[in-house]
């Protein structure tokens, strides 16, 4: 397929920018939310209306009440949260926690969906349990307990944990720690009792949590998909999330881009404007074909996985690496084309560079992703 969007995708793409660069912009949002230190960190009047767009349902089946769309589609709507810097719940929500209930039974959609759709719920994804991202080793247990099960272990960093109606648990159900299977996904409400949260706030004003589980008791129907076979589940949640941490990457990178290049565009220095320098020119021109490179593979991982390739695995890690380089190439020249002031907060390249720290942690590092598409390779 070709590395671009079609007649369909390309309107949705004008729809989006249009709508983020009005409503999801730094100074309604992120600047906003950030100034009053609000708990939640994002805006959910500004979720509603992305629910009123159809953005939330976009790839919950129609069936189910969603628009039954694709990656490609969901990757349109993040790379313009990622340009815009909008802090919004889409990723963990209509991405990470949808593709899981798409798994689930008829109970758990019923209860969740609708919700979602709506806008009137928010999800969260609680996998990792130390600092980096290590999905391979599950160490929080699910025992049987009646009709249900009990929940005990911790999870590190969950985004927009606290402010969730919902959480995606993996919790691992037999075997030992670093099994392949006995994972089991369990979708855990926010007023679940023995459940602690401990909010802490990211470099990005973002808000994640460390969440203990005390012997959290949940009834049978919390389960998604069946038991000790969530493995598959897990893998197909996380697919779709580092791809759209790589969308979103990509809008963070091309954001910067182009307020580096409009700065070039209006700074003078020795009476010139500073991108008349040869120099210039060229760090802004290896720029431009690295962001440009990263979305095209960004792309092309989400054109495998709406079509189910079994090389969607391997290049997903390969936009998920990529697109961690091209990012952190975009705002470390950015703030350094801006000089002194780009390390001031009046002016937001700095907002791309603390964002593209923290999405490049998401679902694991360029370190991470550069082993997984090596170890898929062979070697």
């Amino acid at each position: 397929m070709p590395l671009y969007h079609d007649d369909d995708q390309a309107m949705l793409a004008d729809t989006a920018r249009g709508f983020l660069a009005d409503e999801g912009n730094i100074a309604k949002q992120l600047r906003h939310w950030r100034d009053r230190d609000c708990p939640d960190g994002f805006g959910h009047a500004l979720w509603k209306q992305f629910a009123e767009m159809g953005f939330t349902g976009i790839l919950v089946d129609e069936d189910d009440g969603g628009m039954g769309m694709g990656h490609v589609e969901a990757g349109i709507v993040l790379e313009e949260i990622g340009r815009n810097l909008t802090p919004s719940p889409f990723l963990t929500s209509a991405v990470l926690a949808a593709t899981a209930l798409k798994h689930g039974g008829s109970d758990v959609k019923g209860r969740y969906l609708p919700g979602l759709i709506s806008g009137e719920s928010v999800f969260a994804v609680a996998v990792d349990e130390t600092a980096k991202h290590r999905p391979q080793r599950i160490t929080t247990r699910a025992e049987r307990s009646g009709n249900g099960f009990k929940l005990s272990g911790t999870k590190s960093f969950v985004i927009q944990g606290a402010s969730a109606d919902m959480l995606v648990v993996a919790a691992r159900t037999s075997g030992a720690d670093d099994d392949e299977d006995g994972i089991t996904l369990f979708a855990v409400p926010k007023d679940a009792a023995n459940m602690k949260q401990d909010p802490v706030r990211l470099v990005d004003s973002s808000v994640a949590s460390h969440i203990s589980f005390e012997g959290t008791e949940l009834d049978g129907d919390a389960v998604i998909g069946e038991v000790d076979g969530g493995r598959a589940i897990l893998n197909a949640m996380l697919r779709a999330g580092r791809v759209g941490a790589a969308a979103e990457g990509v809008g963070v990178a091309s954001g910067a881009m182009d307020m580096t290049v409009d700065y070039l565009k209006q700074r003078k220095q020795f009476g010139k404007l500073i991108g008349e320098f040869q120099a210039l020119q060229h760090r802004a021109a290896h720029l431009y074909s690295e962001v440009e490179t990263a979305r095209a593979v960004t792309i092309k991982a989400q054109q495998l996985l709406d079509e189910g390739a079994e090389s969607a695995e391997l290049m997903t890690s390969v936009a998920k690496a990529k697109v961690a380089r091209a990012a952190g190439l975009a705002v470390r020249e950015g703030v350094q084309m801006h000089g002194g002031i780009g390390m001031t907060d009046e002016y937001d390249i700095g907002l791309y560079m603390k964002r593209d720290r923290a999405l490049q942690e998401f679902l694991g590092d360029a370190y991470y992703h550069a082993g997984r598409v090596a170890e898929l390779s062979g070697y």
